[in-house]
């Protein structure tokens, strides 16, 4: 079920009545949780609730198992390692069989001319899959860290498994911050509620007006790319650039607000990444749930950067390579991954400052030129990032690179997307007003906007019509694939 259709527009009504006055209580709350969620899951093809199911009974079960053996280290260890394989092995069938068995029979004819036979399945991609694979690892791994207790409440954790704002498209949330919500005893938040619908209403206008408009010109050109100037074809990189985070952040500002309609917290994943002053700021910035996964599940006991500075280099290109396979079965995802390692090794080789400590132009109204300087490169960086993210191999990448190179520059007849652009650039605008807030329609009690009533409608209202006006073509959103 798609957070931008019908059905869901029918479904969270539905739910939210029934969550707040009919399954009153914790447990049935729970319990209620599961079933919609699951009928969520389940509402792109039913298939899908059995590998969820068998996630969170494989991690249910080790968590009682890995409290079970607590004296018995080596035990614990083969039930932490089994449940890891299991789930792995569900992701590594259904997301990557098809993409190692090709790749392995391209190296085998290109260095013994030996051609295997065929053995690509007709797999279904489940819809999330690396999300909830990678919630579900977390929490095993933190049982056996002793980072938390193991639940006995099989419902609650199924709950925390498939809690359905955020089960196909993250945030990746950690059992230590929302099995305890699952864990106690909500109650209704009127200002929570609020809150959480404009956060939700910022994120539908990002996915409907920006991110889908601009996905239908990228889709339209990407294509004829060899037509291009140089300079069309950097903003079409630029327009992706505001497709992707507007769709995803958009995605991720839905999935918080709905939640908090339902008394959780969810954790925010994106914190104004455009703004960020150096490539490492970028990536504490942007989808801040699966870094900081990858950061304190694999970064740190590879060594993190408390090693030699040779060893900090491996242990980013390791994190980065694995970060790009698990966006996609593709080898643009893990050049993209690779990219981004080597950008990060450079800031780290020249001991670059990128610990910043306060948010960009904190305290001021504008960036000082330092700070603009940063700012353009850092974005700069990250389009020409995105140009391989969006190639569908690395030939058509090359190619792209190649025709911005070699095209000529500008041409006024070929310049496209001029809307899109516009619309990217007033949102970068109000987030930057609003950047020192969890989201950009959060504003103080006694902020102008939200003083009388009349105004707080005109303001909904206005931005539910701009929707409604300039919502581009409906596009399913860009991170299920993944």
């Amino acid at each position: 079920m798609l957070f931008n259709s019908l059905e869901f527009f029918l479904f969270l009504p539905i739910v939210f009545v029934l969550y707040w006055f009919v399954f009153c209580g914790r447990r049935w709350q729970n319990l209620f949780v599961v079933i919609a969620s699951y009928v969520f899951y389940g509402w792109w093809d039913w298939r899908f609730l059995i590998l969820i199911a068998i996630t969170s009974l494989s991690s249910f079960g080790s968590g009682l198992l890995l409290e079970h053996y607590e004296s018995k280290r080596r035990v614990q260890q083969a039930v932490s390692a089994g449940n890891i394989l299991v789930n792995l092995s569900i992701l590594f069938f259904f997301k990557y069989f098809n993409f190692f068995t090709d790749s392995l029979n391209v190296m085998l004819v290109s260095l013994f001319g030996y051609q295997m036979d065929n053995v690509t399945l007709n797999i279904v991609l489940p819809v999330g899959i690396s999300f909830y694979t990678f919630q579900a690892l977390s929490y095993s791994i933190d049982v056996y860290q002793k980072k938390l207790p193991a639940t006995h409440d099989a419902v609650e954790f199924f709950a925390y498994i498939s809690f359905f704002p955020q089960l196909v498209a993250g945030p990746i949330e950690r059992a230590t911050n929302l099995l305890p919500q699952f864990q106690s005893k909500r109650q209704f938040d009127y200002a929570k509620a609020v809150d959480g619908m404009r956060q939700m209403l910022w994120g539908f206008l990002k996915k409907l007006v920006i991110a889908d408009n601009c996905a239908s010109v990228v889709n339209e050109w990407w294509n004829h790319y060899h037509e291009l100037p140089s300079l069309s074809l950097f903003l079409l990189g630029v327009l992706f650039t505001f497709q992707i985070y507007c769709d995803f952040s958009g995605y991720s500002d839905i999935a918080i607000g709905c939640a908090r309609l339902f008394g959780f917290n969810l954790m925010q994943n994106f914190n104004y990444p455009y703004f960020s002053r150096s490539v490492p700021e970028f990536w504490r910035r942007w989808h801040i749930s699966l870094t900081t996964w990858f950061r304190d599940y694999i970064y740190f006991p590879l060594g993190g950067s408390y090693c030699e500075k040779w060893k900090i280099i491996r242990n980013v290109f390791i994190v980065w390579a694995i970060s790009g396979l698990w966006h996609g079965a593709n080898w643009t995802f893990v050049c993209w991954g690779l990219f981004h390692a080597s950008l990060l090794a450079i800031y780290n080789i020249f001991s670059v400052n990128t610990k910043h400590k306060y948010i960009v132009a904190y305290g001021r109204q504008l960036p000082n030129i330092k700070e603009l300087l940063q700012i353009s490169l850092t974005f700069f960086l990250t389009v020409i990032g995105w140009i391989i993210f969006r190639a569908e191999s690395m030939t058509q990448a090359f190619e792209f690179f190649n025709s911005m190179l070699r095209n000529k520059f500008f041409d006024v007849s070929s310049i496209i997307g001029m809307k899109c652009l516009t619309l990217g650039l007033v949102l970068l605008l109000i987030e930057w007003l609003q950047r020192d807030k969890q989201h950009a329609l959060q504003f103080d009690n006694g902020h102008p906007l939200l003083r009388y009533k009349m105004m707080r409608l005109g303001l909904y209202y206005f931005i539910i019509l701009i929707c409604y006006v300039f919502a581009g073509s409906s596009q399913t959103f860009i991170y299920f694939q993944f």
